[in-house]
């Protein structure tokens, strides 16, 4: 790793606040429309991947929120209960289970979006475009570790 001097602890412990922050503040936005659906952070991240790759499998579900199959299942039981979501079994191996957005998960996803979009777009939009290209290079960054 090269030597970065001017990132000193201080500047890092400020760094990472801000990544809490800016995180707690994101999905913050959203409680209202989780309060009224009766679901949590867990839900919505749920929510959110399977409305990024419809048609995710459990178990690729599982892994990308880095979460146990019973947490997972916990979760599901209850976006099933609330007619959110639905399975279909893979064609070539049966055993692999597919999960899909209905209408309502679409409306429930679409609210939050919204909601978080706004937060994240006046961000993007009061940046410049390199800003905007350096910030998603770092994200990438820091999420591959």
């Amino acid at each position: 790793m090269k030597e970065l001097l001017y990132l000193k602890d201080e500047q890092l412990k400020h760094l990472i606040e801000k990544l809490f922050v800016g995180y707690r503040e994101t999905f913050s936005d959203s409680k209202k429309i989780l309060d009224k659906y009766h679901i949590g952070i867990a839900h919505q991240k749920t929510i959110h991947l399977i409305s990024m790759y419809e048609g995710i499998s459990i178990s690729e579900l599982m892994r990308k929120l880095k979460i146990t199959k019973q947490s997972l299942n916990r979760v599901l039981r209850d976006l099933i209960k609330l007619k959110v979501i639905f399975y279909s079994k893979d064609e070539k191996d049966t055993r692999i289970k597919h999960v899909f957005l209905n209408e309502k998960g679409k409306k429930i996803f679409s609210e939050i979006f919204e909601v978080q979009k706004k937060r994240i777009y006046n961000a993007l939009l009061n940046s410049s475009s390199q800003e905007v290209l350096n910030f998603d290079e770092v994200l990438k960054k820091i999420i591959n570790g």
